[in-house]
């Protein structure tokens, strides 16, 4: 079984939305700090946004902010990321990944990726 599954990635104009969407099969009873990261070309991983399992609190990188939304369905075991107002600088591959939470609830090591989705945003 696939620990982490997205989908949802595409082609789009600027300006446009996109939804992607993370099947979550991780290992139950373990706190979790759900996030998504993208990687642009020739660039590092980079953070986008995450959300605890538990609690709900999110957080999101500044580029992102505004115009992004995470959330999860716990009864589906569902990752999702609202993309609104995008930008040509937001092409990259998403990844979905499952960080373990820190003491304090935010988020530490990934201990799972997922193979990441497409987006990219034409002008």
């Amino acid at each position: 079984q696939v620990p982490l599954l997205e989908s949802g990635g595409g082609l789009v104009q600027a300006g446009g939305s996109l939804r992607l969407s993370c099947q979550v099969s991780v290992r139950a009873g373990t706190n979790y700090v759900m996030a998504w990261f993208r990687q642009a070309p020739g660039k590092e991983r980079e953070f986008v946004s995450d959300i605890n399992w538990n609690d709900g609190r999110t957080s999101y990188a500044d580029s992102v902010k505004g115009r992004f939304t995470i959330s999860k369905d716990n009864a589906r075991n569902t990752l999702d990321l609202q993309m609104n107002s995008l930008k040509p600088e937001d092409t990259a591959v998403y990844f979905c990944a499952a960080a373990l939470a820190g003491a304090g609830g935010g988020r530490t090591t990934v201990e799972y990726w997922g193979q990441g989705t497409q987006v990219t945003v034409s002008s």
